[in-house]
């Protein structure tokens, strides 16, 4: 897709303007192969360079939520829900004029693919979730929540270092989280001790907005006419002993009733040296391929 045309664009939304790229020429998608968005979240659409090179022939639409990259919003400071980025991706399908489109959409953006599909299960023809972080699912679930508002609360008092640090420590645990694991010092991960003041993290705001602890409405999912696809990664380890993204995959897997499908490398797999991650992007566009259709 390199020599493919860019037309970026914009749709306005209520108290945001999301940006978004169309790679290819959205004339070329056709029935069996409708335009394929890429989402993510807190991820902007600079994430996507890899997998995109590896999906060559599909014409592609790259997203910038409504709190990162180049969209913009009124308060950057407000928690953003997962309803909210749903809402914001019905409004971007809409916009484009070609619907039901194919998604692939990781990490916070499977969580608010799946509340899309719930609310407009017309906008969607093929969902692929991958290791979306819906813990209420979880047997930790209490636990991981108050972890998740001990972050927030962290971030609020002494900025992104502590914030952040907690996060990293929480997303890399393997197996049930207890809520005893020792608080992590923001210099394991390189982060910063001091405090710049600033409150606008994409991240932190997605999780002031609860979401760690939503769940759509499955039943809704379960009888959309989308094609739902639940992707773990083959490193984030099992159902029980694995990373929390992964785990939580496994159980809206069993939620919704289907078998999880399993991609390359871990929760990063599609990244190609994106904010210096690497995965197994080539393997990993081959493997969305298939589960594509393509």
């Amino acid at each position: 897709m390199t020599d493919a045309p860019r037309t970026p664009g914009t749709v306005a939304v209520p108290g945001a303007v999301l940006s978004f790229t169309v790679v290819g020429d959205l004339a070329d998608a056709t029935d069996g192969a409708p335009p394929l968005v890429l989402a993510g979240s807190p991820m902007d659409s600079t994430g996507f360079g890899s997998l995109a090179a590896g999906l060559e022939g599909r014409v592609l639409v790259l997203t910038d939520p409504r709190n990162v990259g180049r969209s913009t919003r009124e308060d950057d400071t407000a928690a953003v829900t997962p309803e909210q980025h749903a809402e914001d991706l019905h409004a971007l399908v809409e916009a484009l004029g070609m619907g039901p489109v194919d998604l692939f959409a990781s990490s916070g953006a499977a969580v608010n693919a799946l509340f899309l599909v719930a609310a407009h299960p017309d906008d969607v023809r093929l969902l692929v979730a991958h290791e979306p972080p819906m813990t209420a699912l979880l047997p930790d679930a209490e636990p991981i929540a108050r972890a998740c508002d001990d972050l927030v609360a962290a971030y609020d008092a002494a900025g992104i270092g502590p914030g952040m640090a907690r996060f990293i420590s929480l997303v890399m645990h393997r197996g049930e989280w207890t809520g005893d694991e020792p608080i992590p010092d923001p210099a394991m991960f390189g982060l910063p001790a001091e405090d710049d003041g600033s409150r606008s993290d994409a991240l932190m705001a997605n999780m002031r907005g609860e979401g760690c602890t939503r769940v759509p409405d499955l039943d809704a999912i379960r009888s959309a006419s989308t094609t739902v696809v639940i992707g773990v990664g083959e490193e984030s380890g099992g159902p029980e002993d694995g990373e929390i993204a992964g785990r939580s995959a496994y159980a809206v897997a069993r939620a919704l009733d289907v078998e999880p499908a399993a991609f390359p490398g871990g929760h990063n797999g599609f990244l190609g040296g994106e904010f210096g991650q690497t995965g197994k992007p080539q393997e990993f566009a081959a493997r969305l391929r298939e589960v594509l259709g393509d």
